[in-house]
């Protein structure tokens, strides 16, 4: 197996991994969320986010690991010949980080920080009803398109795999 190949599948491995991730929390974690009060979702969605933002060992390596891997890949990608493959490979790579990395940066991680600050034992219902509307639509919005975007990313990954000739 060359470096190259090597790349690939490390990136479509740890890109389907983080991919499921969002994906459970579009199909599982948010609609079930959803049916909680504003204040049982607020402190629902605090407490899963608290063991991820405290550097979950098993979510931080997957997580990192497909950064560490989709840059390694271009990197190579982008100093090796050119190729179908190779294209497809570079195209993928960059639209992950920016789609979906890029939005966890840009859009999700400042609303989890922000959703976190918000005491659901000190504020008023009409506070939390607000504070929960803000949150839900904007993050549930661009979960969806990052899961998205990661499953165009992994099936181009895959293409550029069952050509093989990089």
């Amino acid at each position: 197996m060359t470096l190259s190949v090597g790349l690939v599948l490390t990136s479509t491995l740890s890109c389907a991994l983080v991919t499921g991730f969002v994906f459970t929390y579009a199909v599982i974690v948010m609609p079930g969320l959803a049916k909680l009060t504003d204040k049982e979702f607020i402190r629902a969605f605090q407490v899963t986010d608290e063991l991820i933002q405290n550097n979950q060992p098993i979510f931080m390596i997957v997580w990192v690991g497909s950064v560490i891997s989709v840059t390694s890949n271009l990197i190579v990608s982008l100093m090796g010949p050119y190729s179908v493959e190779t294209v497809l490979v570079i195209i993928a790579g960059f639209v992950y980080l920016l789609g979906v990395q890029g939005l966890t940066v840009l859009v999700h991680l400042p609303l989890n920080r922000r959703i976190q600050t918000v005491n659901v034992e000190e504020w008023d219902a009409s506070a939390l009803r607000k504070e929960r509307l803000l949150f839900e639509t904007r993050w549930i919005r661009f979960n969806w398109i990052r899961t998205l975007i990661g499953l165009g990313v992994i099936v181009t990954f895959m293409v550029a795999l069952s050509l093989k000739s990089f």
